[in-house]
């Protein structure tokens, strides 16, 4: 009994830690979406801009959700003008959308907790690319969490901004390597980091940069 107290009181909170990270709950987080979007096609084969839907990145600390206009832009419903595979059921809630005026809604897959501040123009804008922390979404059909986003993930990057950096007109770039510089990640990036004047590691990695 004395070994089984010890053995339950040391196995339960190392299952309960590892049961609850965030590397086991929200990796491979896939909510469904009300319209089967790929991103493998949008971006993956037609090379769509990330910023085309997103339109509020390198300016705001929100990544808009786009509205049914900029679908509509290409997928205009039947008897609006022309559009691409206007009679795809899939489109059906687009269109509706158009029809209605009721935006869609659309389900939020990196979804911040509310009492961390993340500012999403900060990060591209120092040379942080979509991929950093999307993962490869131009590979995916249906957007997944691609990484945990916890915490000790950010403070990482904080502390080693270098392992990251990348050209401010490459940040969107799904494909980009830094050997495409002839360089590796820590050469340029320690260059980048002194060009975009990233020096303030205690405020990166200080409580009160995030938990405002």
């Amino acid at each position: 009994m004395i070994l089984g107290g010890i053995g339950a009181a040391t196995y339960l909170p190392v299952l309960l830690v590892l049961g609850f990270s965030p590397r086991t709950t929200d990796i491979g987080y896939q909510p469904e979406q009300p319209v089967e979007f790929s991103h493998a096609v949008h971006v993956g084969e037609q090379g769509m801009d990330c910023r085309y839907c997103h339109t509020t990145v390198e300016d705001s600390s929100f990544a808009a959700i786009p509205p049914t206009q900029t679908c509509t832009n290409c997928h205009a419903p039947e008897g609006e003008g022309p559009g691409i595979h206007q009679a795809s059921a899939k489109l059906e809630p687009v269109h509706e959308s158009a029809r209605t005026g009721e935006p869609i809604d659309w389900v939020k897959v990196h979804d911040m907790a509310g009492y961390a501040y993340f500012d999403h123009a900060a990060h591209v804008n120092k040379g942080i690319g979509c991929v950093t922390c999307h993962g490869r979404v131009d590979q995916m059909e249906e957007v997944y969490q691609a990484e945990t986003m916890s915490m000790a993930w950010c403070i990482d990057c904080h502390r080693e901004p270098e392992q990251h950096l990348r050209p401010l007109d490459k940040v969107t770039d799904m494909t980009w390597s830094p050997e495409d510089h002839g360089m590796t990640q820590e050469e340029l990036g320690r260059e980048l980091k002194e060009l975009y004047n990233i020096h303030d590691v205690e405020y990166m990695t200080n409580c009160s940069t995030c938990h405002r």
